[in-house]
C-alpha cells in the first residue's frame, strides 16, 4: 500500500466574520442573512460599514465575491477587498490575500509578496497562514529551502490544533527534516490531525498501521483509519478499504464488501478502484455478485 504523506496546503477561509464590536449589530445581520441564502441583504448591510472603512465588513465583502454569494464569483473584487482589510491588520484577510497571491487568484501570482502577508498573519497567530508559511520555508520557491524554519511554522500552528499543520509536522519528523527523525513523534503528529478528522491523516495514519511504519502493525487498527475516511468520502481511502476487504487483511474476507467499497471509488472516478471491482466481480459466485450489486446500489458505505 503506496504511502500518501505529502504536504498539505491550507486553502482560504470562507467564513464570515463578526469581530469588530463598533459594528457588531449590522455584521451580525449581515452574517444571519448570509447562512439564510439572503445574500441580497448581507451586501446591502456589508457595504456602507466597508466604504466606511470597517476591516470585518471589509473582509466580509471579499468572501462573498470570492464565493459568489449574492453577486457574480469574482476573484479580483475579492482580492481587493481582502487587501483593504489586509492593510487595516486583519488577520484573516491578511492570509486569503496571501493565497490569492499564492495561487494567482484574481491578482498576478507573486509568491514574494505572498510571503510577506502570510507573515503578517503568521505572526498574529493566524493558523492556516502558519502552517502555509512553513511550506514556504519546506519546498524552497520563494526563499532558500530551511526545514528548521518550517519545522518551526509547523509547529506554531499545530499546537493551535490546526489539522493540516499536525500532519505536516509529522511528515518532517517521519522524513528528518528540520528535526531528528522520530517515527513515533511523527505517528504522533498524524494521530493528532487523524483525531480531528483530516482525511488525508486518516489514510496515512491507516497506512502506517497497514505496513507497521512508526507503530506496530495492526490491520486492524488500519482498517479503522480508512473507514474513517472512506466514510467522508476519500475515494483513495474507500479503494484501500476494498483491498483490506478483498485480502482479508485484519478482517475476514469479503468479497461482497469490497466490491461495494471498489464501487463507491470508481463512481468518484478512481481508476484503480474501478480495476479492482471488475477483479472482484471475476472472483465471485453469481449469488455473491447479485448481492453486491444490491449493495453497491444504495451508492452508500457498506456496514461494518
Amino acid at each position: 500500500m503506496k504511502p500518501t504523506l505529502k504536504p498539505v496546503f491550507a486553502a482560504l477561509v470562507l467564513m464570515l466574520c463578526m469581530a469588530v464590536p463598533a459594528a457588531a449589530g449590522p455584521l451580525e445581520d449581515a452574517a444571519a442573512a448570509d447562512e439564510k441564502g439572503d445574500y441580497a441583504t448581507a451586501l446591502r448591510l456589508l457595504h456602507p460599514l466597508a466604504d466606511q472603512g470597517n476591516a470585518s465588513a471589509q473582509y466580509n465583502l471579499g468572501v462573498m465575491h470570492y464565493a459568489g454569494h449574492g453577486v457574480r464569483q469574482n476573484p479580483a473584487e475579492a482580492a481587493k477587498w481582502f487587501r483593504k482589510a489586509a492593510e487595516q491588520g486583519d488577520a484573516a484577510a491578511q492570509y486569503n490575500l496571501a493565497v490569492m497571491l499564492d495561487k494567482g487568484q484574481g491578482v498576478t501570482q507573486d509568491g514574494a509578496e505572498a510571503l510577506k502577508w502570510y507573515l503578517k498573519s503568521a505572526e498574529q497567530g493566524w493558523a492556516p497562514a502558519q502552517n502555509n508559511l512553513g511550506l514556504v520555508y519546506d519546498d524552497g520557491q520563494v526563499v532558500p529551502q530551511n526545514f528548521a524554519e518550517a519545522v518551526k511554522w509547523y509547529r506554531k500552528a499545530a499546537e493551535r490544533g490546526y489539522a493540516p499543520a499536525a500532519l505536516n509536522l509529522g511528515r518532517m519528523y517521519d522524513k528528518g527534516q528540520g528535526v531528528a527523525q522520530d517515527k513515533a513523534e511523527a505517528t504522533n503528529w498524524i494521530r493528532k490531525a487523524a483525531d480531528r478528522g483530516l482525511v488525508l491523516a486518516q489514510i496515512t495514519l491507516g497506512e502506517r498501521y497497514h505496513n507497521g511504519n512508526g507503530v506496530a502493525q495492526d490491520r486492524s487498527e488500519a482498517l479503522i483509519w480508512f473507514r474513517k475516511a472512506a466514510e467522508q468520502g476519500d475515494p483513495e481511502a474507500q479503494n484501500n478499504l476494498g483491498a483490506i476487504y478483498a485480502q482479508g487483511q485484519g478482517v475476514p474476507r469479503d468479497l461482497i464488501r469490497a466490491y461495494a467499497w471498489f464501487n463507491l471509488a470508481a463512481m468518484a472516478g478512481h481508476q484503480r478502484a474501478a480495476g479492482n471491482r471488475s477483479i472482484a466481480a471475476r472472483q465471485m459466485t453469481t449469488a455473491e455478485f447479485v448481492e453486491a450489486q444490491k449493495l453497491a446500489a444504495t451508492n452508500k458505505p457498506p456496514p461494518p
